[in-house]
């Protein structure tokens, strides 16, 4: 069987030195992902990062540009392609509360940037990357396929 490649548009939403992301717990720890999900048919990646965003977690954002690129190439039933754009909080939509759409997602929270690369983030490739960013040094668009470390750094 020939698997698919789904395409996966997530939000890095930077506020007062601070990012937005979803806790889960993951067989009993605690990991952190960057909102956001699957593209539609038919759909813009950047239209697919605000409704995954306000789907997930009641957020309105503004995509601003396109930052990196990552894969999940194995260990999924699907070729997983990630597009993170850097956007700008707009703020809670209307009903102000966050929409969970998993059982396994536990609440969103304000990340300390400083603090990114000793939390668990997934994928973990977007660590270093994520503070060279906020930082102003150059960082790299293509990370690669999220399990292979050698452009990691």
């Amino acid at each position: 069987m020939e698997r698919k490649i789904r395409n996966s548009a997530k939000a890095l939403i930077i506020k007062d030195g601070r990012m937005l992301a979803i806790k889960q717990d993951d067989n009993d720890e605690v990991i952190y992902i960057l909102p956001g999900g699957s593209q539609n048919a038919g759909e813009t990646l950047t239209d697919a990062v605000k409704r995954e965003v306000a789907e997930e977690i009641g957020v309105n954002v503004e995509p601003l540009s396109l930052e990196f690129v990552i894969e999940g190439v194995y260990g999924e039933a699907l070729h997983r392609v990630d597009f993170v754009f850097l956007c700008e909080y707009i703020g809670l939509m209307d009903d102000e509360s966050a929409i969970l759409s998993s059982d396994d997602e536990v609440e969103y929270e304000w990340l300390e940037i400083k603090h990114v690369l000793q939390l668990p983030l997934f994928p973990s490739k977007l660590r270093k990357q994520i503070i060279r960013l906020v930082e102003g040094e150059k960082t790299v668009m293509y990370l690669g396929n999220e399990e292979d470390e050698e452009l990691n750094g």
